[in-house]
């Protein structure tokens, strides 16, 4: 009797219902069809080319839309099947290439969130256009998602923030500049943009977190810096933005002061795990590759599958698939139904699935010998991606030092 046992594209999760398994039909068609020759062949172009008129990025793009994911119709959907479905969604786009599908799950950050605040106005204003997630800053990088500043060094100050907003009747008014990893930024016609404002004190106005606010990115004072040059990702274009006194109606709030902390810890909470599930597509993609190969090298007159130290990191890369997504699940469904999301989870599940991921890449790139460091196979460019998600949307050694402050318990000191 043979032992081999053939499981669903993902893995050991419960069955799908069935419109779980279309969408996941569906997402994993396109992803093999389109994304993954695409996120190849743009692999191998400069950033400025993968941006350029005429790119075989806009044609992926443009067939996206196809696949029929709509967030403002998703409202209705009970809370743990949109999560679920989002899940599956953003996993089998990235199995196809993790670049492309941060480039299109990015590009709905600002319709995402500006439904987390209850803007539903601003949702609509959003759909349709290409988005990005301003956020971080030339002079400040993870410690702009610590809007309660818990891992601030005592001996140590904020210093000055980059970018800066006032509230001025009925219009804000935006200066200053977000750094070059605002994903989709270059291509972006949108942005929801994170940053700090003046508030009034004795001592006069002073910036303070924070604001949420939508900026068009056609208005004047807006530009762009040129698309970044990088290891991985090559496929996800990333840049710089520059506001220059730049004015948007107060209408495009999303959030003020007042509920600034608890609506970026909300966003947080809901941005990691997205990042753990795209490299988690990136990890299983290169262990489903790997796997591939192992059953067709042959050495030593057999096909290395059969060898014990290639049957064992197999076994490795398979189990560490499957803990990236239950972890990743678990963190999904509990934060879909909770009151409040535990961030901790969500920090958990997105430095679990990039360490784990990048080990993965590393291991299947190991067995396919010296054939994984030519660019004649994939392998070289699914690690140089895994290395990325280490550092995204939070590097993991300071999401980890967040998620260790949450778990102090002020009751038992």
């Amino acid at each position: 009797m043979s032992t081999y046992t053939k499981l669903p594209l993902s893995g050991l999760e419960s069955p799908l219902s069935g419109i779980e398994q279309a969408v996941q039909e569906s997402c994993h068609k396109f992803a093999r069809d389109v994304m993954r020759p695409a996120g190849i062949r743009l692999d191998k172009l400069t950033a400025a080319e993968v941006v350029a008129e005429g790119s075989e990025l806009w044609d992926v793009i443009e067939k996206s839309k196809t696949l029929g994911i709509n967030l403002t119709e998703m409202i209705d959907m009970e809370p743990i099947e949109r999560a679920r479905i989002l899940c599956i969604v953003s996993e089998e786009l990235a199995w196809g290439d993790c670049g492309l599908a941060c480039q299109i799950l990015t590009a709905n950050f600002p319709v995402m969130y500006s439904l987390m605040a209850g803007n539903m106005e601003m949702a609509h204003f959003c759909e349709g256009k290409l988005g990005c997630w301003g956020i971080t800053e030339p002079d400040h990088g993870t410690d702009m998602l610590d809007a309660n500043s818990e891992l601030a060094n005592p001996m140590g100050s904020y210093g000055k923030p980059n970018c800066v907003a006032r509230i001025e009747g009925d219009k804000i008014i935006i200066s200053g500049q977000k750094s070059a990893w605002l994903s989709g930024g270059y291509t972006a016609e949108v942005c929801a943009l994170f940053c700090h404002v003046e508030v009034d004190t004795e001592e006069g106005p002073k910036p303070q977190p924070g604001i949420a606010v939508i900026v068009p990115l056609d208005v004047p004072g807006v530009s762009k810096g040129l698309p970044l040059e990088k290891m991985g990702v090559r496929s996800l274009n990333q840049t710089e933005l520059f506001f220059d006194n730049v004015e948007v109606p107060i209408e495009n709030l999303l959030v003020g002061p007042k509920s600034y902390k608890e609506y970026a810890y909300r966003v947080l909470s809901e941005a990691n795990p997205l990042v753990a599930l795209a490299w988690l597509g990136n990890a299983r993609a290169a262990y489903e590759l790997a796997l591939d190969y192992a059953h067709e090298r042959k050495q030593g007159g057999v096909s290395i599958i059969n060898h014990q130290s290639v049957k064992i990191r197999l076994f490795h890369m398979f189990r560490k698939v499957e803990v990236s997504r239950a972890m990743i699940h678990r963190a999904v469904e509990y934060n879909a139904l909770a009151d409040m999301p535990a961030l901790q989870g969500s920090t958990a599940a997105k430095v679990t699935a990039t360490q784990l991921g990048f080990e993965v890449c590393s291991d299947a790139l190991q067995l396919f010998g010296g054939n994984g460091m030519t660019r004649e196979y994939p392998m070289e460019k699914l690690l140089r991606d895994a290395r990325a998600g280490m550092i995204a949307d939070g590097c993991n050694e300071m999401l980890a030092l967040k998620g260790g402050a949450m778990l102090i318990d002020p009751d038992k000191l």
